[in-house]
């Protein structure tokens, strides 16, 4: 809760990170097993509407932000996918590729979201 408060550290981040020039984000929703009830599809939809509204607000899509449910306690979605949320079946983004037309990217784990980042064009003319 002390994250995403008004004047909490997440909403902090979010706004540094679009003021630094960050196009790509990954919400890792983490402390799944904390929530009551434990694993809670309920919990994590509320997080993640709170959280879409506020980096929107900031200036990111949050239709191009991967949402991942995790345990890194218990390492659930963090590699591979979790027996214990069944009701997570996939995150899907959808994003502008190289020849500016829309793509829609799909994953399960926070490793698939972090494999899903495009790397960012170097300016090697300089």
């Amino acid at each position: 809760e002390a994250g995403i408060s008004k004047n909490g550290q997440t909403r902090e981040h979010a706004l540094l990170a679009n003021t630094l020039g960050v196009k790509q984000l990954i919400i890792g929703v983490n402390k799944m097993d904390s929530t009551e009830p434990p694993f809670s599809e309920a919990r994590y939809e509320e997080i993640k509407k709170e959280v879409s509204g506020f980096i929107k607000r900031v200036g990111y899509n949050p239709g191009a932000v991967a949402f991942v449910p995790i345990s890194g306690f218990h390492g659930d979605n963090m590699i591979e996918g979790s027996s214990r949320m069944p009701w997570f079946k996939k995150w899907t983004i959808e994003r502008k590729n190289e020849k500016n037309s829309m793509e829609k990217v799909e994953g399960q784990t926070l490793l698939d979201a972090l494999d899903a980042i495009v790397p960012p064009k170097r300016p090697t003319d300089k």
